[in-house]
């Protein structure tokens, strides 16, 4: 079991009228530690309680919050409807993609005649890769398309929209990947990152761009479907948890109605999609939870482009309703699945054992390359050593025929991969994605400049961070083994769907002991071993027992009296409807110190939505960059008798240059308007200390630019540009040092702030 270190969320005592909401929102399920919980992760407005606990209670958001972009859409679909045009979705193979497609497949065609008016596309992973191409736009072209509905691909896509637009073809995008600087030159852009971070549509998959599209269409011709919305739901369901989005709002919202429409594909009664219903039998799932769709669904449809290249057939195996065709792909599906897991343990072995050949100590990011590794699996093994490692993992294999290396990059610990990679964009050929997860190609001269430059981008930015092999746990309730059990997991089940923003409940049982009952190796279907275990044992304490179970080897759990265990309430077992737990991590008692709370500070950084000030507390909320930011506050918090809680975060940090360029535009605006502006707005718009903006003021003398300060208001004018390349890197410089700073401050243990506060006013320097 990986090293790792935890705290426990800080609690402040929860109001009972809050506890009776809750209670009575769940229909008598919710009891105290699910108002604990909710109350913990910022769910203090009780209006919004409902609509979070319940989907009949929350308002989902229009589609047309998408504003004009989602207007011009929906005309130009109306045009092509009207004049009988060709339209083309050109989807993506993973389940995200997949599940887009179909959703546009079904929703288009109830607008479009199927075949005739409407086709798909979707692209082939071993030789075409994600997005748009040149090849696949002439065969739409060949095929009479005039308009391309793209989905979970297509904003980045910038010169592939030109060429289309040259043979008169005419683009929607539908996505949710990073956005260009550039707008592509579209009818519409349909993008929630166009959002800020809290509008409840920012976090939409793929699918669930797509969908609002259908949604908007049914609203503008309501007379024209003729099935119900709803039964694409479960579509959406599969490709929003498979995506591994965060289900904040209505990301929640569209998961848990998916999940009930799912649900409803396991009976033959009620039935929609029967494709959907020889998979959950495939997997022996029933569709009722979402991971029967991450560890079930979601894997065997990534697995058919890993393994084929090809995932069209997907989309009729997700859209047909013929049940002998379907279980015919069911069956393909399942034979790829199969493959993938062969292929995926080979890759896997090999990939760590390169990794434990390198320098940890100095390695931030794992670059490995192999010549023959299969591409299809490099995202799910790079995903698995990245965990393993605590660091991001980038994976990559040659195509010869391109002469290109060609892989997959997963990310860890919140940390910023796309900005990472994209940092190195003139050493790469091709790339794109998201923070979590990204694509990418080289040239093989590139290779070792790669590996070194990333490497050095991530000191710069992350310090010692990325070299830190220890995990970082919170743990939301500390309990007795007495209440592990069927009340408590019913309760803990009115959270689900668990995800990214609302994660399982970690439990730490204090003072307990373990013991291993029972320990077998796993084989598959063909009784080959497996590289897998499964290791039954009881938990027990003072207060009762429990059966648990670890997916690993038996020397990886501690056992014996005397353990502090921190646990998930993990699933029902058998007919005797047993529950179980699963051991995340377990350290002796009598060595382990907590870090819920020190003498005179509360550690609130970890969450999501820390709360503000309370009674009971006052908050820090702004991430220091310096010592003497936290001392004063530290020191008013004393004087006052209460402790200091740490709430503060890291946004995503900017890159200097991006930063210059963000000042570049203000200089210009306020210059042209001869406004004068608060240094301090200046700070805000930047989200910078004052050091690194009057250095950037300097700075601006390289570009025309002259910046004057008096009593705090800044004035700029324009001027001859000097040449004073120092300048600017001073700015660079200072950025990056308030950064590493800032980083320092939200991941240093709070034992070592404590003590360090304590010495005052002896400060020291992180420079």
């Amino acid at each position: 079991m990986v090293e790792v270190n935890w705290q426990i969320v800080a609690t402040s005592k929860v109001p009972e009228s809050f506890s009776r909401l809750v209670k009575s929102l769940t229909h008598g399920k919710g009891d105290r530690h699910l108002a604990q919980l909710l109350w913990q992760r910022g769910f203090r407005d009780e209006a919004q309680l409902p609509g979070f606990l319940d989907p009949a209670a929350y308002e989902p958001t229009s589609p047309f919050a998408f504003g004009q972009e989602m207007k011009w859409a929906i005309q130009r679909l109306m045009q092509a409807r009207n004049q009988g045009e060709r339209v083309a979705i050109w989807g993506d193979f993973d389940a995200d993609g997949v599940t887009a497609t179909s959703v546009l497949w079904e929703g288009l065609g109830q607008f479009f005649e199927r075949e005739q008016q409407l086709c798909y596309h979707i692209p082939n992973r071993l030789t075409e890769s994600h997005g748009l191409n040149q090849a696949g736009i002439d065969r739409l072209k060949d095929w009479g398309a005039t308009l391309i509905v793209t989905c979970d691909t297509g904003s980045s896509d910038v010169a592939e929209i030109a060429y289309a637009k040259t043979l008169g073809i005419e683009f929607i995008v539908t996505d949710h990947h990073t956005l260009p600087e550039t707008r592509p030159d579209v009818v519409a852009i349909i993008n929630p990152r166009y959002f800020a971070e809290t509008h409840p549509l920012y976090h939409l998959s793929g699918v669930a761009v797509a969908y609002k599209l259908v949604e908007a269409l049914y609203e503008t011709l309501p007379e024209i479907p003729q099935q119900p919305l709803h039964h694409l739901l479960d579509l959406v369901a599969i490709g929003l948890i498979a995506d591994l989005v965060a289900l904040k709002g209505d990301c929640r919202y569209l998961a848990q109605r998916g999940i009930q429409e799912l649900h409803k594909q396991s009976d033959l009664a009620t039935v929609v999609h029967p494709g959907i219903k020889a998979l959950l039998d495939a997997c022996r799932k029933t569709g009722d939870r979402p991971t029967d769709i991450s560890f079930g669904i979601g894997p065997r449809i990534n697995a058919v482009s890993r393994i084929y290249g090809d995932a069209s057939f997907c989309v009729e195996l997700l859209t047909s309703r013929h049940t002998g065709r379907c279980g015919y792909l069911a069956q393909q599906t399942e034979l790829a699945n199969a493959r993938r897991k062969e292929l995926q343990r080979k890759v896997q072995h090999q990939a760590q054992t390169e990794a434990d050949k390198l320098d940890l100590s100095t390695t931030g990011v794992l670059v490995l390359a192999h010549p023959q590794w299969q591409g299809g699996v490099l995202g799910l093994v790079a995903s698995h050593i990245a965990q393993m490692f605590g660091r991001p993992a980038i994976l990559l294999t040659y195509d010869r025929d391109q002469d290109l290396w060609k892989g997959s990059a997963r990310s860890v610990q919140g940390i910023d991969l796309y900005e990472l990679v994209q940092d190195q964009s003139h050493l790469l050929h091709r790339f794109g994605g998201h923070p979590f997860a990204a694509g990418l190609s080289l040239r093989p001269e590139n290779l070792e400049l790669f590996k070194m430059a990333i490497n050095q981008q991530a000191r710069q930015k992350l310090g010692s961070r990325l070299t830190q092999r220890q995990g970082n746990i919170s743990v939301d309730l500390v309990v007795t083994v007495e209440v592990l059990g069927e009340a408590l997991f019913q309760s803990l089940d009115c959270l689900e769907p668990f995800g990214m923003g609302n994660p399982k409940p970690r439990l730490l049982v204090k003072n307990c002991g373990l013991e291993v009952r029972n320990c077998r190796k796993l084989f598959d279907k063909l009784n080959r071993p497996l590289n897998a275990w499964k290791t039954e044992f009881i938990l027990w304490d003072d207060t009762g027992e429990i059966p648990g179970l670890f997916w690993g080897r038996p020397d990886d759990l501690l056992q014996g009296p005397g353990l502090d265990v921190v646990l998930e309430l993990e699933q029902r077992l058998g007919s005797e409807q047993c529950y179980v737990v699963n051991p995340v991590a377990i350290a002796s008692t009598t060595e382990i110190a907590l870090a819920q709370q020190s003498e005179h500070l509360i550690d609130l950084r970890q969450q999501s939505d820390p709360p503000a000030d309370n009674l009971d507390y006052l908050s820090q909320t702004a991430c220091p960059v310096t010592w003497q930011d936290l001392y004063q506050p530290y020191q008013r918090a004393i004087a006052l008798q209460k402790p200091l809680a740490l709430c503060y975060s890291l946004g995503d940090f900017r890159r200097p240059e991006a930063l210059f360029k963000h000042l570049i535009g203000l200089a210009k605006y306020h210059t042209e308007h001869h406004q004068k502006v608060a240094f301090s707005r200046l700070q805000e718009k930047l989200a910078c200390g004052d050091r690194p903006l009057k250095l950037g003021l300097i700075a601006l003398e390289t570009v025309g630019f002259r910046a004057t300060i008096e009593a705090g208001l800044v004035h700029f004018e324009v001027s001859k540009a000097t040449n004073s390349p120092a300048a600017f890197e001073q700015f660079v410089q200072a950025i990056l040092e308030e950064q590493f700073q800032q980083q320092y401050f939200m991941t240093a243990p709070l034992s070592i702030i404590q003590a360090t506060l304590q010495k005052a006013p002896e400060l020291p320097s992180l420079s």
